[in-house]
């Protein structure tokens, strides 16, 4: 009996009018209550997601700020990420390292083929590298002279870094405390790892060394080189029938000195493409698993930031002076001989002085203004040398075009002059001539006419290693 009551009042609430309003008044409030909700919930999103924007645009105004005061660009946001600021770069020195290249593909034999001293100034944005001959003779009496003496075998015979670290700052004199031991399977999947190396083979390279498991061939000429080519190129002495590199660029180990100072360039430029910033995870990894150091996270984070700046033309390369006397002299062992003075001479010219600065505008013009007064005060006291095989040319480039330089060697040379180092500076707008070792005016003069631009200036320098330095700027055609 319930059960029918309840579905009577069930189908009179249904067909009442007044319940059908109620109840689609209640449907509406709660929808009404549920808006206001949303609203309510939106409204506080949106004040949130504004504070967040607006921290956001503080935030970024803030590190953009400090980027721009750290100057700019990738170098600036680095240096800021780490917690540098405008004065960090200011306090930093010039950074030194040793570099050691050891080959490994012989068991128990770690014998060092690559000895660098290099440097960079962070404020200079300059480098230098100094090439170590690998048969360095180390010990006191050369007429006594055993293998276990030369440089290349120190760091074989305890493992220890420190031994060639201390020989090499007894030669030069520097004190360098930091250095860097890259196995040769570091430069193999470095190569890879940057998808290859372009480079101009010297010469044609054929020779093999079974009981090194050493085998070389490649062919002059450019060409991409990937880790297995670069191993072989780095290592390349001489050719299995003897021949080696031509004296004009440098024979046996000079020749293989100067194909690893330019190809290490050619492998800086490529590494530092911002292309490459992808590729740090993998580079870190190599460097991890086959280089050995002692330059901790802290030193590497201040230099880090403005390396990557840096361009290969304001890098600097020599060979450590000497000689390599006759092995009867010797005790039957080849080795090299510094010569102590030049060393001391080149170690000031390229670790202290580097007085070769971005020349400005307004002392070009100063330096063509006193030009006649200059020649006036020296035309007594210039010296003897007037043929022009006998003088020394250092041509640095500063005209922002790679090309320039050898296009400047090259007329140089057909017009009879000797060049004895290239080298790059700074960007500069003017060609400056610079005479070092008071030549006779009328050669210099000769030297502007072949270049077609120049203004020329006197600064005597009893040590430099040239007798006259010219800085080619940009007004060279």
């Amino acid at each position: 009996m319930k059960k029918s009551t309840n579905n009577k009042r069930s189908e009179e609430s249904k067909n009442n009018p007044k319940s059908k309003e109620k109840k689609n008044e209640d449907i509406n409030n709660k929808k009404n209550i549920n808006r206001r909700k949303k609203n309510k919930r939106k409204k506080i999103f949106k004040r949130i997601l504004l504070m967040l924007v607006l921290i956001l645009i503080i935030a970024g105004s803030c590190f953009a700020y400090r980027v721009y005061k750290n100057g700019g660009g990738l170098s600036g946001m680095l240096a800021t990420i780490v917690g540098h600021d405008e004065n960090t770069k200011k306090n930093l020195g010039e950074f030194r390292v040793l570099i050691l290249g050891i080959s490994t593909d012989q068991e128990n034999v770690d014998l060092t083929d690559t000895i660098m001293v290099a440097s960079y100034n962070p404020n200079t944005q300059k480098a230098t590298l100094l090439s170590i001959p690998r048969d360095t003779y180390t010990g006191k009496n050369p007429k006594k002279a055993t293998a276990y003496e030369k440089i290349n075998t120190l760091y074989g015979r305890e493992k220890n870094p420190q031994t060639t670290l201390d020989a090499i700052n007894e030669i030069t004199g520097l004190d360098i405390e930091y250095y860097v031991i890259i196995k040769t399977e570091a430069l193999i999947k470095l190569v890879d790892v940057i998808g290859g190396v372009t480079f101009n083979v010297p010469i044609d390279m054929d020779y093999d060394d079974k009981y090194q498991d050493l085998h070389i061939h490649l062919t002059a000429g450019e060409q991409k080189l990937d880790g297995n080519k670069a191993e072989q190129l780095v290592r390349f002495r001489h050719n299995t029938d003897g021949t080696t590199y031509p004296v004009e660029y440098g024979d046996n180990d000079i020749g293989r000195m100067r194909t690893q100072r330019e190809f290490i360039m050619q492998v800086m430029k490529q590494t530092l493409k911002p292309g490459n910033i992808f590729k740090v995870g993998e580079i870190l990894d190599v460097a991890e698993e086959y280089v050995i150091t002692n330059v901790n996270f802290d030193v590497a984070k201040d230099y880090v930031p403005y390396a990557v700046e840096f361009s290969t033309e304001n890098l600097l390369t020599e060979t450590l002076p000497g000689t390599t006397p006759d092995w009867k002299e010797t005790n039957d062992v080849s080795i090299f001989v510094v010569d102590k003075q030049k060393t001391k001479e080149l170690i000031q010219e390229l670790f202290y002085d580097r007085d070769i600065e971005e020349t400005s505008e307004e002392s070009t013009n100063t330096s063509a203004n006193s030009n006649e007064t200059n020649t006036m005060n020296t035309t007594t006291t210039q010296s003897t040398i007037a043929d022009k095989n006998e003088i020394k040319l250092e041509v640095l480039n500063g005209s922002g075009k790679s090309k320039t330089l050898q296009t400047v060697v090259k007329e140089l040379e057909n017009a009879g002059y000797k060049v004895t180092r290239t080298g790059s500076t700074n960007t500069t707008s003017k060609t400056t001539i610079i005479n070092k070792k008071n030549v006779k005016d009328r050669t210099v003069q000769d030297i502007k006419k072949v270049l077609g631009a120049g203004s020329i200036s006197t600064s005597e320098s009893s040590s430099s290693k040239v007798d006259i330095t010219i800085i080619i700027g940009k007004d060279y055609k």
